[in-house]
């Protein structure tokens, strides 16, 4: 029986009591479980190594989350070598039966889903809301996709011709390497992995070293789901060292990774290297990241606008690759606009991620926060003004006041720099017209919108603006599955269009068979 028609996850509303009440119960769960160890995964085996990965709390660094294994070179050469192996079963398999095991993992996410949304709290400091998306994200990706796979497994189109008989399937790569990010460390990872692994391909997944409990708690759930030993293959350790090794053996047929431009860009290279043995030309899917803006108009209604902008700029503090890094607004409104933003980003609760009442958690570690406050220091000395922030917020892990910067020119170095902190950049020009342009001036293109109500200025920018993901009159953030395909142009990756119908075709190939009939 064919399953319902997608449908998005239902955000969780906390102003409800049942639901503040779940979430508690969730949080004093997985609070209970912290500090435990949980093992490398090779083909259903579980392995332990000498050294150690630690996770820790960002909103209280002293709090263990979870310890991992250090896998090296060796252990990742193997659990290539075994996805390799159970590849040759897994692509037997009927694609129904694949989806069928998303569907129940879908399911029993959505079960618990608190607790899902509970790891995403502690380890990676998601406020209550934006752990709730994440987890949603993340069912919404394995039930997309499982529909996705039936389709695809249809009878495909071709011209037909009286002399033959023509048919197009589709056929899975062989083994893929996913490397998912911290920010969106349960629904990008979930995403990336499901996409693969319903395709009929197998998995060896290495989660960010800033985030692994998220990355088990999915593989877990998979193994649950009674997925078999083999298909999909946990596998803690350094980028460096385990990513490196993965991305270049031969036997690896595509490698999935969402992150910075810099390993992004280092993976595509790796990965374009013919390794001796290697038989096909590995495909790369990557997501690495933005530098996005809003545009705003004097035709727009300013309130409206700077409550999309400091949503944009200040969810999960920043850290995502489609937040509003850049306010780019015509003069006639900029001082109005600046004092909105001001006034709305300081009535923004800064805090640990488990209280309900806080908007904006820590940063995810040390390193981040110095980098942050470095950007900040940089954005002063090249003439920028902090209209508010600016300065770490108290408390014993990495926060940061959301951070406004006025005045700051368009080739500044926060204004083309990836920050991934509560900071925003923002920028005067004289009209709508050079603000597209400056929109338009960084190397990359992920997201971005405009506010204003003139019609000829919107069906202007939506040619204009290059940008994967273009939003009008609302905030730049919150793509959802299956309604915005999310991906970017030029140094913000492939343009792989996740949650969107071409997906699974990254992670799939066309076989044509003819056969002559007269």
């Amino acid at each position: 029986m064919p399953p319902k028609p997608f449908k998005n996850e239902p955000l969780t509303d906390f102003s409800k009591p049942a639901n503040r009440k779940a979430m508690e119960q969730a949080l004093a769960t997985v609070k209970s479980m912290l500090g435990k160890e949980y093992p490398l995964v090779i083909g259903g085996e579980e392995i332990t190594t000498s050294q150690k990965l630690t996770s820790t709390n960002p909103s209280k660094p002293s709090e263990v989350v979870g310890v991992f294994q250090k896998a090296d070179a060796v252990l990742a050469n193997r659990a290539i070598e075994t996805a390799s192996a159970a590849f040759e079963r897994w692509k037997l398999v009927d694609p129904r039966k694949r989806a069928d095991y998303l569907f129940r993992a879908a399911k029993a996410m959505r079960k618990r889903k608190h607790e899902f949304s509970a790891a995403l709290v502690y380890e990676v400091g998601k406020t209550w809301p934006e752990a709730d998306a994440d987890t949603s994200e993340a069912i919404d990706f394995m039930e997309f996709y499982g529909r996705e796979m039936l389709r695809y497994a249809e009878k495909q189109p071709v011209t037909k011709i009286p002399t033959e008989k023509n048919e197009l399937v589709y056929i899975p790569l062989g083994v893929g390497v996913v490397v998912p990010p911290w920010n969106f460390p349960l629904a990008i990872l979930a995403g990336m992995s499901s996409a693969a692994i319903v395709a009929g391909n197998t998995v060896v997944l290495k989660p960010s070293s800033d985030s692994p409990l998220n990355g088990w708690m999915y593989f877990n759930l998979m193994r649950e789901v009674g997925l078999p030993a083999g298909v999909l293959n946990f596998v803690s350790g350094s980028g460096g060292v385990v990513g490196d090794t993965l991305v270049a053996h031969p036997r690896t047929r595509f490698v999935s990774f969402t992150g910075s431009k810099e390993v992004g860009v280092h993976i595509n290279e790796l990965a374009a290297k013919v390794q001796p043995g290697q038989k096909w030309l590995k495909r790369v899917v990557a997501e690495m990241g933005g530098k996005d803006s809003i545009v705003v108009d004097e035709k727009s209604d300013l309130d409206a606008a700077a409550q999309a902008t400091v949503a944009s700029a200040f969810g999960f503090q920043g850290q995502k690759c489609s937040a509003a890094s850049r306010a780019i607004v015509v003069e006639k409104v900029y001082d109005k606009f600046l004092q909105i933003v001001k006034e709305k980003t300081e009535k923004l609760a800064v805090g640990s991620s488990d209280v309900a009442t806080n908007f904006m958690g820590p940063v995810i570690n040390e390193g981040a926060m110095r980098k942050i406050l470095s950007y900040i220091e940089t954005g002063v000395k090249e003439g920028g003004r902090v209209v508010t922030g600016g300065a770490r917020a108290t408390g014993e892990g990495y926060f940061i006041h959301p951070t406004v910067i006025a005045d700051v020119a368009p080739n500044a170095t926060i204004a083309q720099e990836e920050i991934f902190g509560p900071v925003l950049a923002v920028i005067k020009v004289k009209d709508f017209d050079q603000g597209l342009g400056v929109a338009n001036n960084t190397e990359f293109g992920l997201t971005g919108g405009i506010w204003t109500k003139d019609r000829k200025k919107i069906e202007k920018a939506k040619k204009a603006f290059h940008v994967g993901n273009f939003y009008i009159n609302r905030k730049i953030t919150g793509a959802f599955v299956g309604v915005h395909p999310f991906g970017g142009f030029n140094m913000s990756g492939t343009d792989s269009k996740a949650g969107g119908r071409d997906y699974l075709l990254l992670f799939l190939q066309a076989k044509l068979m003819s056969e002559k009939v007269k």
